[in-house]
């Protein structure tokens, strides 16, 4: 059983930068591919970015591209989530998530993530 816990949220102003961390235990963290989502009150939630379990592919977001960076360290087993020029859009609870599937139709649906953690918050004012 995979273990995830986020960190790194708080509240900050527009146009500001925060790194979200993601420390994981309890599985082989090569061996699994991660994202990144969040979800505001009232919205469903929603993918951001995922990385693939080497880490050389990612995705993200059309909203987040150019601003957010989603990283891995296998070695340390930690997942990261640089953030810049946040928005107020961008205030949500943002939650790590990983997947032991080899291949997956679609990456950006929750319901491909085996394991979550119990979410940061993150707070833009504007």
């Amino acid at each position: 059983q995979v273990q995830l816990i986020e960190s790194g949220g708080g509240l900050v102003q527009a146009g500001d930068s925060l790194r979200l961390s993601c420390a994981t235990s309890g599985g082989f963290f090569s061996n699994y591919a991660m994202a990144w989502f969040r979800q505001a009150p009232g919205k469903e939630r929603e993918f951001v970015a995922r990385i693939s379990r080497p880490g050389r592919v990612t995705d993200y977001l059309d909203s987040v591209k150019g601003r957010f960076t989603i990283s891995r360290d296998n070695a340390k087993n930690m997942l990261y989530l640089q953030m810049s020029s946040l928005k107020p859009e961008d205030t949500a609870r943002y939650y790590c998530a990983a997947s032991r599937r080899t291949s997956m139709v679609d990456p950006t649906t929750p319901v491909n993530y085996d394991f979550w953690g119990q979410g940061t918050q993150v707070t833009v004012s504007a």
